[in-house]
């Protein structure tokens, strides 16, 4: 009687792992072509849906054919930028910042003038150099730094003259001070002369040597007509003579009337 071999069936779980790997290693030639095929479709989509963002830029651009000499170049100048980009944006800001408007001896005698008949408490600080041009935002009531800052010192020089046509910058206990006070008294004016005396005020140590740098004049008094210096006491008694003076008086917008007092500062 022949014997019958019997053959145990193969565990479940033994079965299982073996799909796969009869999955990955076909015997038919069919089976492993396709599994080639397929293996290369994974691998591309991997790379153009993962890989491909991550490539840096030098590769970019390296695959576009950019020379590596150029490549560094590009980059530190990328690296240098995002550095600077702060300090970049402050200096931006602070360049819009204007320069302080300069004044001229003219526009500084018409600025200095203008301050100080504005509040008769006025002082020019006795910190300041008088033999070189004041600091305008000593003496201007704007931004001096404005875009509209030259603009507003030509408002300021045709404001103050226009105001006070005849301008005494005087000494109280002066002879020649009290013969010119004396000749525009006469005239009966208006507006009024307008005189400083300068020697009786806190602000005489400065303000005295100020006067005679812009006015290119010895010694005080000094007549302003229309802002501009007519001279010494003995030009001014030619032109008195001479009826000169009153027409550059007229000229600078005063009109001869009834008697004023002069205004005193």
């Amino acid at each position: 009687m022949a014997r019958t071999t019997h053959k145990e069936p193969w565990p479940r779980s033994a079965i299982l792992p073996m799909i796969p790997i009869s999955f990955l290693q076909p015997k038919k030639a069919k089976y492993r072509s396709t599994l080639i095929v397929l293996t290369a479709l994974i691998c591309l989509s991997t790379y153009f849906l993962i890989l491909r963002p991550s490539i840096s830029p030098s590769q970019d651009m390296l695959r576009n054919g950019i020379p590596a000499v150029d490549q560094f170049a590009i980059t530190l100048e990328n690296v240098r930028n995002s550095r600077l980009s702060g300090p970049t944006q402050k200096h931006t800001k602070l360049s819009r910042v204007g320069k302080q408007v300069a004044l001229d001896q003219y526009q500084e005698l018409a600025a200095i003038s203008s301050f100080l008949t504005s509040l008769s408490r006025n002082m020019i600080p006795l910190s300041v150099d008088p033999s070189v041009p004041i600091d305008p935002q000593l003496v201007l009531d704007f931004d001096t730094r404005s875009a509209r800052a030259a603009e507003e010192v030509q408002h300021i020089v045709e404001d103050v003259w226009e105001r006070n046509p005849v301008f005494l910058y005087s000494k109280l206990y002066s002879p020649a001070s009290r013969e010119i006070k004396a000749i525009l008294a006469k005239m009966n004016l208006q507006p009024s002369p307008t005189i400083i005396d300068v020697d009786i005020r806190d602000d005489a140590k400065v303000l005295e040597p100020i006067i005679r740098r812009l006015t290119s004049s010895l010694e005080l008094p000094v007549l302003l007509i229309g802002g501009k210096p007519i001279g010494s006491i003995e030009e001014i008694r030619v032109l008195e003579r001479s009826g000169e003076l009153h027409k550059m008086i007229k000229s600078a917008g005063a009109v001869f009337d009834s008697p004023k007092k002069m205004h005193r500062h």
